[in-house]
């Protein structure tokens, strides 16, 4: 078994809606990303999948969070951007764009600052 690790960035603005404190006013963050797959085998060419390819797609995930309010963004106008829902919005559209065969999103983590994450994945 193969674990494959990409990461990302985008820098954002946000705030939590109904938080009791200094979050709840406008701030922003430089985000980083990381996104663990799982793959049993390799190709003929002894690889899992190419880095290229994830980090390809991850980037155009990315790029529709990048420098904007993320408050604005139309999910989450009905929910708060916050890192756990922002794991949550990239590991959905990241897992839909996977066309490999056997390969698995295993997780997605959003870094809001050097030592702040939030992960999501799904239960098998």
């Amino acid at each position: 078994m193969y674990e494959i690790l990409i990461k990302g960035d985008f820098s954002s603005a946000h705030n939590l809606r109904g938080y009791k404190g200094r979050c709840e006013e406008l701030h922003g963050h430089s985000w980083k990303v990381e996104a663990r797959f799982e793959k049993e085998g390799l190709n003929d060419i002894g690889i899992s999948v190419d880095f290229v390819t994830l980090k390809s797609r991850l980037k155009y995930i990315l790029k529709k969070l990048d420098h904007t309010y993320l408050n604005k963004i139309e999910v989450f106008k009905t929910i708060n951007p916050s890192a756990e829902n922002i794991a949550r919005f990239i590991y959905t559209r990241l897992k839909s764009s996977i066309k490999e065969k056997g390969l698995f999103l295993k997780s997605l983590s959003v870094w809001e600052s050097d030592t702040s994450c939030a992960t999501y994945y799904e239960k098998l």
